[in-house]
């Protein structure tokens, strides 16, 4: 006998909860929250998704597979070191500032603070966190490879600096720094690459 349906769209309470947890961070947001906006009940999120931080890891993975890629996507994407960088200096941007949307990068303020009980958590997002840095190196040290950049730049330490950049525009986003002062900032912070390219 085939069980019972579920009664909700999971892929849509997914959403819901990736922007709850988007919005109020992991700690400041509760199961009364999540049963709030889910509109489920308690056990039935944790039938549907497991424990509350089994949910947010999922939740999380929503976000970077969608519009948390979106800079990551237009790092790859670019024929050129300039053109991979400066899309995805535009592409934070532009996500961490759409309207209706949550401010700001999920991976970067969602946990930023834990206390000791949520460390794993906090933990694995700056694993993220030093993937996307990681990302850069890599697109970086391509374009030293492919003679774009000299070979004695420190690909590591300029990595460092755009993951720093694209990190403080999230927390200018969530302040609510408009999205003109933000792209305005884009060559200034080219420079750094052009003027290696002299």
């Amino acid at each position: 006998m085939a069980g019972r349906p579920r009664e909700f769209d999971r892929d849509e309470a997914l959403a819901k909860a990736r922007d709850l947890f988007w919005t109020h961070g992991y700690e400041g947001t509760s199961i009364s929250d999540l049963v709030g906006t889910l509109g489920l009940s308690s056990s039935r999120i944790y039938a549907a998704f497991g424990t509350k931080e089994e949910l947010f890891r999922e939740a999380v993975a929503l976000y970077r597979e969608g519009e948390g890629g979106a800079a990551i996507s237009a790092l790859q994407a670019g024929s050129t070191v300039v053109e991979s960088i400066e899309g995805m200096l535009r592409a934070a941007i532009v996500t961490y500032t759409r309207p209706g949307r949550p401010r700001g990068c999920m991976v970067v303020i969602a946990a930023a603070n834990c206390s000791a009980d949520n460390a794993a958590v906090m933990n694995w997002l700056a694993d993220c966190r030093r993937a996307r840095t990681r990302a850069i190196q890599d697109r970086l040290q391509k374009g030293v490879e492919d003679g774009e950049l000299p070979g004695l730049v420190d690909v590591q330490a300029l990595a460092d600096y755009f993951s720093t950049l694209v990190s403080g525009f999230s927390t200018q986003a969530r302040d609510g720094v408009p999205r003109a002062k933000l792209l305005a900032t884009i060559p200034m912070a080219m420079r750094n690459i052009h003027d290696l390219r002299q």
